[in-house]
C-alpha cells in the first residue's frame, strides 16, 4: 500500500526547543483492508485486600464513562475528507456547514467528497481558504445534512502534561476510529517535511501526544475528557535511525486556540488577515557550510521597505544569527521566528563579503 508522506512538547523546561526529528505528512492515500485478530484474556488478580477490589472497578467503570461520553459527543463531528487522491479528517466547525482541517489534507484540489460520522451521508464541498504557513484549511459543505453537529473547541493553554487526551479521524482510511494517550508535552515547535506532501511550515506552540496518530488522522480531533477538541493531529514524528518507520508514541496536534483565531478569519473574511507570525521580509537559500564557506541562509531577495531592507541586509548576505540562536538553515531561521512576534525588536547576524555584522530589526509580519 502506498502512503504518502507525513510531516506533523519537549518536558516544560524545555517546551520552546524544536523537535529534531524526521517529520511526515499525515493524508493518505487509498484505504487499507485488515483482517481481524484475537488475544488472550488479562490474568486475574488474586490477593490484596476487599476494599482495594472493591475501589478499583469503581474508579475503572468512572474512567470507562468519561471516555465513552467524549466519544459519544465529538465523534459525530468528526468527518473523512477526500480529496483527489489523498483521504484525511475534518471536524466540523459549525452548524452552517465549515469543516476545518489541514491545508496538506486539501492540498491543490478546490472540491471534496466528505463523509459525515453520525449519517455517513456522503457530501461534496467546496474549499473557503488554505492557510499553508500554518497548515489550517477551512472547507464547506455544498448542503449541510440534517443533524450535523459542530465539535465544541477547548482552550489549548489549559492543556497540561499528563492530561488524558483521545485521537479520533480516519487513520488509513478506517473512518471514525478512536485511539487514547496522554499530552506528553506542550510548546513543540515543529517544521514539516515538504517533499512528500508537507507545507513545509513551521508551527509553534503544537501540543505533543501519545496517543496514535496515523497518515488519514491528520486534520481530526485531539479531544479532552470533557468532551472539547483541544488540537488537530497534523504531524507523526519518524524514527531517523529506520528512515521511514514511525516513532511509536510521538504526534503533534495544533493547538485548538490557534486553530480557532485561524478559521474564524477565514470564515468572516474569506482569508487570513492577522496572522500573529514575525516575517524579516527575505527570500533565501539554505547555505551548506564548508572550510572556507560558512553555514547559514543565502539572502536571495529582499522585501522593498519589509524589515530587512529596513535593517540593511542585502542580497548576497548570508545570515547566520537572530537573537543569538544559531542560523544553518532555513528551517532554523522559520523555527527562529516562529518564536517571536510582528513588531518584536531583535539582533540579526550576517556575512558580507567575509565581514561579521550584526543589524537590529523589528520584524514585521507574515
Amino acid at each position: 500500500m502506498d502512503l504518502s508522506r507525513a510531516r506533523p512538547p519537549t518536558p516544560p523546561a524545555a517546551a520552546s526547543a524544536s523537535v529534531l526529528a524526521v517529520l511526515t505528512v499525515l493524508a493518505v492515500s487509498g484505504l487499507v483492508t485488515v483482517s481481524g485478530c484475537s488475544a488472550g484474556g488479562a490474568p486475574a488478580v488474586r490477593d490484596g485486600a476487599t476494599t482495594t477490589r472493591a475501589a478499583v472497578p469503581r474508579a475503572a467503570n468512572q474512567l470507562e464513562e468519561d471516555y465513552r461520553k467524549a466519544v459519544d459527543d465529538v465523534l459525530p463531528s468528526v468527518v473523512q475528507i477526500q480529496a483527489d487522491d489523498s483521504l484525511g479528517s475534518g471536524v466540523v466547525y459549525d452548524g452552517k456547514g465549515h469543516i476545518v482541517t489541514n491545508a496538506h489534507v486539501v492540498g491543490d484540489a478546490r472540491t471534496f467528497r466528505v463523509t459525515t460520522a453520525n449519517s455517513g451521508d456522503v457530501v461534496s464541498a467546496r474549499l473557503v481558504y488554505a492557510y499553508p504557513e500554518q497548515d489550517l484549511a477551512v472547507i464547506r459543505l455544498n448542503e449541510v445534512p440534517k443533524g450535523l453537529r459542530a465539535a465544541s473547541f477547548g482552550d489549548s493553554s489549559k492543556v497540561g502534561v499528563g492530561q488524558i487526551v483521545l485521537a479520533m479521524g480516519s487513520p488509513l482510511g478506517l473512518s471514525s476510529s478512536v485511539t487514547q494517550g496522554i499530552v506528553s508535552a506542550t510548546g513543540r515547535t515543529v517544521t514539516e517535511g515538504g517533499a512528500g506532501g508537507g507545507t513545509g511550515a513551521t508551527i509553534p506552540n503544537m501540543v505533543q501526544t501519545s496517543a496514535a496518530i496515523n497518515p488519514g488522522n491528520s486534520g481530526g480531533a485531539l479531544v479532552n475528557l470533557a468532551s472539547q477538541v483541544v488540537g488537530i493531529p497534523t504531524l507523526g514524528a519518524t524514527d531517523p535511525n529506520l528512515g521511514e518507520g514511525a516513532a511509536p508514541g510521538i504526534g503533534f496536534a495544533i493547538p485548538s486556540s490557534m486553530v480557532r483565531t485561524v478559521a474564524d478569519q477565514i470564515i468572516r473574511s474569506g482569508r487570513v488577515t492577522d496572522s500573529g507570525r514575525a516575517a524579516l521580509g527575505i527570500t533565501g537559500r539554505t547555505l551548506v557550510g564548508g572550510d572556507y564557506r560558512p553555514a547559514g541562509v543565502a539572502v536571495v531577495t529582499v522585501d522593498r521597505g519589509g524589515p530587512a531592507d529596513r535593517a540593511g541586509i542585502e542580497g548576497g548576505d548570508v545570515i547566520t544569527g537572530l537573537a543569538g540562536t544559531d542560523v544553518t538553515t532555513m528551517t532554523s531561521l522559520a523555527e527562529a521566528l516562529a518564536e517571536r512576534r510582528p513588531g518584536d525588536r531583535t539582533s540579526i547576524t550576517y556575512l558580507r563579503d567575509d565581514d561579521e555584522r550584526t543589524a537590529r530589526v523589528t520584524l514585521g509580519e507574515q
